[in-house]
């Protein structure tokens, strides 16, 4: 996968006018990579790295040459910063990501890049989709004047997602998006329900829950909290959505271990797997996969201090 590499980053757009290019825009890139590899942490860090790599390194990673002497020179600390700001996040997550296809779960969730809003400019909000094992598919910049319901069909259309579960929060709770995953992608859904959606949350709050008997128990504890989540299923045949089969309900009451406070939270689930093919135990797992982005996306992006699409 590496060796391949430069052919994969090569089919990016080199986001620089024809005139003033200086240093190859692959190059550039390759020496990005390998820096934070080698453990680089901002800009300042990956420029430092280059001015100092040696001249085989360069030369291997494809370094601006000059003189008669073919002495490689490096790129600024500036210039990487232009460069690596301008590429596309979404184009080298495609390129880098992992195929999709055949996995259990996959997770589609938002968030803006931590460190990316300079000045009048907005940050950065990414749309990305993560498999249930934590390997990262893809991910696209949502534009600054719509929101991410618009870009959910355009992150995920590329991809065969034949049998693929794919998890997402209240926001992309559409019909749209279920259609589009049933009908077109032939994958499964299961979306989560709030209280953004009014109407179809009173439905799902007047359902029969006192006679549900199909119910799944599930206790943790970490992250200074107990928390232990009731997942109750219910066969559905007349809900407005479509192609639901079955919507569960998921109490979650945790317990802080630190303070003893407690607090609970219910939301539903709307899911067009049948009873068949997802028992409550089942649909609870399918849930839980949607914090596998949460804590190994998400979470990354907010602690690391370096990142490609905001960098400080």
């Amino acid at each position: 996968m590496i060796g391949d590499l430069p052919s994969r980053l090569a089919t990016l757009p080199d986001p620089r006018d024809r005139r003033g290019r200086r240093h190859p825009f692959v190059s550039v890139l390759l020496m990005a990579c390998s820096a934070v590899m080698c453990g680089a942490r901002s800009f300042a860090a990956i420029g430092h790295w280059a001015r100092n790599a040696p001249q085989d390194t360069l030369a291997r990673l494809g370094a601006r040459r000059v003189s008669v002497f073919a002495v490689c020179i490096a790129p600024s600390t500036a210039a990487i910063r232009r460069i690596v700001n301008r590429v596309c996040p979404g184009g080298l997550a495609d390129l880098l990501g992992c195929d999709p296809s055949g996995a259990d779960t996959l997770a589609v969730d938002g968030k803006s890049a931590r460190g990316s809003r300079h000045g009048d400019t907005p940050a950065a909000h990414l749309l990305a989709a993560m498999t249930g094992g934590g390997l990262t598919v893809t991910q696209l910049r949502v534009p600054d004047k719509t929101n991410e319901i618009t870009c959910f069909a355009s992150l995920l259309a590329p991809f065969d997602l034949t049998g693929v579960t794919v998890t997402a929060d209240a926001l992309h709770a559409q019909r749209g998006h279920a259609r589009f995953l049933v009908e077109d992608k032939k994958a499964h859904y299961a979306l989560s329900v709030k209280k953004n959606q009014p109407g179809l949350y009173e439905r799902l709050h007047m359902l029969p829950w006192k006679e549900v008997t199909a119910k799944f128990y599930d206790r943790t504890e970490g992250h200074g909290r107990k928390e232990t989540r009731v997942v109750q299923v219910l066969t559905v045949d007349d809900l407005d959505f479509p192609h639901a089969a079955q919507v569960a309900r998921v109490v979650r009451h945790r317990t802080c271990l630190k303070t003893g406070r407690r607090s609970r939270e219910t939301v539903y689930v709307i899911t067009d797997l049948t009873s068949q093919e997802a028992s409550p135990q089942r649909l609870a797992k399918i849930i839980r996969s949607q914090w596998v982005i949460e804590n190994r996306l998400h979470f990354v992006r907010d602690t690391e201090p370096f990142s490609v699409t905001g960098g400080r």
